[in-house]
C-alpha cells in the first residue's frame, strides 16, 4: 500500500493519497491539487476516487478540481446532499483501489453527514490498518460541534459526537492508526496536538476528550470555551456542498499601477500580505494587514467577508501564492495586485503610514503602567497570564468592538509573539485610531526577559 499524508500548514489541514495496484484515491483534498497529481505520477498511480469525510467549513475542498483533472468519482456521505455528481456513501460502503479497501463509517457530530474511513491494507484483513477520522477525532482533541450552531442544535450534535467516539471509534483495536484532517492551530478543534497521527490506544489513554464521563458531561465539556468561528466557515461549507468553481485555467488578477490601485481602493479592502515588520515600517493608509507567513487565510476569513472586494499588496513574486491561499477558503473576489509592490507605491509619492514597534520587555515594560495596553489573544491565553490593567479584546472580535476603546489614548497592541498584534494594529487604524504601537515579540518576549505576568 502506498500511503502519503499531505499537510497545508497555514490551514493546519491534512489530506491523504492511498494507492495500490496502479490505482489511487485521495481523501479531503486541498483546492490546489498539483501535489496529488505529482505524487500519483511519481508512483505510476491513476486516481480513481476522491473521498470527502464531510462538508468542510474551514477550507474549500479540491474534490471537484481533482475529479475534473482525473475523471475520478467523488464519494461523500449521503446526508451531505451534495449538488454535484457523486456517489452517496453510507455506513459500511466500501471503496477499493488495488487490494486496499476503505470502508465508510458514519461518525456524525462535527457535522451530521460526517464519515470516517477504515483503511484495510488487504481486502481479506479482519482488522483495519488505520482510520481516517476527518474532523471527528484529532490527536489530543475531538472536533468542534458548534460550527453549525445557527442551523442545528449544538447539544444534538455533541450527543452524536459522543456516540460516534464511544460507540464506534473507540471500539477499534488499540493498534489502529489514527489520521485526522487537521493538526495544531486549526479552528476545527480547541487544543489539537502537534503530532500528525496517533493510534486509538494512545488516544484512549491521553486524549482528555475521551476520558470516561457520562454523555451529559461530555456534551457540557465539548461546548465550553470554543474558539472563534471565522465568518467564512458557513460560506465555505455551502461552496463545498454546491460544488466550488474550478480554478484550472483561470488568470491571475491584474497587476495594477499605483495610480489605478489607489483609485480602486475607494471601493475595496487593501490587504497587505507582507511580513509584519515590513507593514509596520510603511504601508498604504487604511490597509488591513495579514501576513502570508502565518495563518493568513484563516485570519482574512475572520476579519473580512467572502463578498468583500480585495486588492493585494504582496512581496514581489508572491502574488500567485496570496491569491491561491485566499481561494483555499473561498475568497475569490480579488480585484488586482499592486504592480511593483509597496516600493512602487512609495516611488509614486502616494501616502504612507507607519506603526511604531517596541518591546514590552524593554522600555514599554515601565511605560505599560501609563499606556493603554490592548491584548488581542484568545480567552484561554489571557487566562494563563496577562499584564495588569490591560484591556482584553480577542482579535476575532476587534472589528466589532473597537468602538469600546478610546481613540484619543495611546494604545499598545500585544499578542503572544507579534503576528496577531500587527494585524490588530491595522484593524485599529482602519477604525480611526492614530496613536497605536505594536508590542514587538509580544508576551513571549516579556516572559523570556523574566517579567512576571499575572493571571
Amino acid at each position: 500500500m502506498h500511503f502519503k499524508q499531505f499537510y497545508v500548514g497555514c490551514l493546519a489541514h491534512a489530506s491523504y493519497l492511498i494507492g495500490d495496484g496502479g490505482e489511487a484515491l485521495v481523501v479531503d483534498p486541498a483546492r490546489d491539487i498539483e501535489m496529488y497529481l505529482a505524487e500519483a505520477r511519481a508512483n505510476a498511480l491513476t486516481i480513481r476516487w476522491v473521498l470527502e469525510t464531510h462538508l468542510h467549513a474551514d477550507f474549500v475542498s479540491g474534490h471537484r478540481e481533482l475529479a475534473a483533472a482525473t475523471g475520478a468519482t467523488i464519494g461523500i456521505g449521503a446526508r451531505a446532499e451534495a449538488a454535484y455528481p457523486h456517489r452517496a456513501l453510507e455506513d459500511g460502503d466500501e471503496i477499493r483501489v488495488g487490494d486496499v479497501v476503505l470502508r465508510a463509517l458514519e461518525t456524525p457530530g462535527h457535522t451530521p453527514e460526517h464519515l470516517s474511513y477504515l483503511v484495510f491494507e488487504h481486502a481479506a484483513d479482519a482488522a483495519p490498518w488505520g482510520v481516517l477520522t476527518g474532523d471527528t477525532l484529532f490527536v489530543g482533541d475531538v472536533g468542534r460541534v458548534d460550527i453549525l450552531s445557527s442551523r442545528l442544535p449544538v447539544s444534538e450534535l455533541a450527543g452524536l459526537m459522543y456516540d460516534s467516539l464511544h460507540g464506534k471509534l473507540l471500539n477499534l483495536p488499540d493498534t489502529t492508526r489514527v489520521y485526522p484532517a487537521h493538526g495544531a492551530g486549526s479552528l476545527c478543534g480547541k487544543s489539537i496536538g502537534r503530532e500528525s497521527w496517533s493510534t486509538i490506544g494512545q488516544q484512549r489513554l491521553m486524549n482528555p476528550a475521551l476520558r470516561e464521563m457520562p454523555r451529559e458531561a461530555f456534551v457540557a465539556e465539548i461546548t465550553r470555551d470554543v474558539p472563534e468561528t471565522p465568518v467564512y466557515f458557513l460560506h465555505s461549507r455551502d461552496l463545498n456542498q454546491a460544488g466550488p468553481a474550478l480554478l484550472a485555467g483561470r488568470d491571475l488578477p491584474p497587476a495594477m499601477t499605483p495610480a489605478a490601485f489607489a483609485a480602486a481602493a475607494a471601493a475595496a479592502i487593501v490587504l497587505d500580505t507582507r511580513a509584519s515588520s515590513e507593514y509596520l515600517r510603511g504601508h498604504i493608509p487604511q490597509s488591513l494587514h495579514v501576513g502570508l507567513d502565518g495563518q493568513y487565510a484563516s485570519w482574512v476569513g475572520t476579519l473580512a467577508r467572502p463578498t468583500d472586494a480585495l486588492l493585494l499588496v504582496t512581496e514581489p513574486g508572491r502574488e500567485e501564492e496570496a491569491v491561491l491561499r485566499l481561494a483555499r477558503v473561498g475568497y475569490e473576489n480579488v480585484m488586482g495586485t499592486l504592480a511593483g509592490g509597496f516600493e512602487a507605491w512609495k516611488s509614486a509619492g502616494l501616502p504612507v503610514r507607519t506603526v511604531p514597534s517596541e518591546s514590552l520587555a524593554g522600555s514599554m515594560a515601565e511605560g505599560a503602567k501609563t499606556r493603554a495596553v490592548l491584548d488581542v489573544r484568545r480567552p484561554g491565553e489571557w487566562s494563563d497570564g496577562h499584564l495588569e490593567g490591560a484591556t482584553h479584546i480577542p482579535l476575532s472580535e476587534l472589528p466589532a468592538r473597537a468602538k469600546e476603546l478610546d481613540p484619543a489614548r495611546d494604545w499598545t497592541v500585544v499578542c503572544a509573539s507579534g503576528y496577531r498584534s500587527a494585524i490588530g494594529a491595522s484593524v485599529l487604524e482602519r477604525a480611526g485610531f492614530t496613536r497605536v504601537t505594536n508590542a514587538a515579540g509580544g508576551m513571549d518576549a516579556l516572559r523570556r526577559a523574566g517579567r512576571r505576568v499575572g493571571a
